[in-house]
């Protein structure tokens, strides 16, 4: 199996999924798309109170694609530690630059620091409760290989 595999991140949110979606646009760059449930087929059956929520967001930026929801599952939206976004940067200034625009208003975990194996790393929690880890691997070429 030689094909290319990409995985990508999909948050749910609980009302404020256009806010963030938009907030990480500000943050990295690129397209923001989205689609509401008033746009779509499930309009007729949910609440009209529904009908602005999002039912689908796409950030995409070259390789960096990023996806969003209101659509919460029957047990509301559970937060946890299980899951965070790893952000690969081309540069120092990239990563320096992306790390202080998404701590805005949310939790610096780690700053920016060179690493013992000779990358910078930093992590964070965003200002919707997200956790990022922020890596530019310094003695290599950043193609995605």
């Amino acid at each position: 199996m030689n094909e290319r595999m990409q995985i990508n991140t999909y948050l749910t949110f609980n009302g404020n999924c256009r806010e963030a979606m938009s907030f990480y646009q500000q943050c990295l760059g690129g397209e923001l798309q989205f689609q509401t449930i008033g746009e779509s087929p499930l309009a007729e059956k949910m609440p009209g109170k529904m009908r602005k929520c999002i039912l689908h967001a796409t950030l995409t930026n070259g390789t960096l694609v990023l996806m969003g929801s209101d659509m919460v599952g029957n047990d509301g939206l559970q937060k946890g530690n299980a899951v965070s976004l790893s952000l690969h940067c081309s540069s120092e200034e990239q990563i320096k630059l992306c790390y202080k625009k998404l701590a805005a208003g949310g939790i610096q975990n780690h700053p920016v620091e060179t690493t013992f194996f000779g990358a910078l790393l930093g992590d964070l929690t965003d200002r919707y409760g997200n956790h990022w880890l922020l890596h530019f691997g310094m003695n290599k070429r950043q193609d995605g290989d």
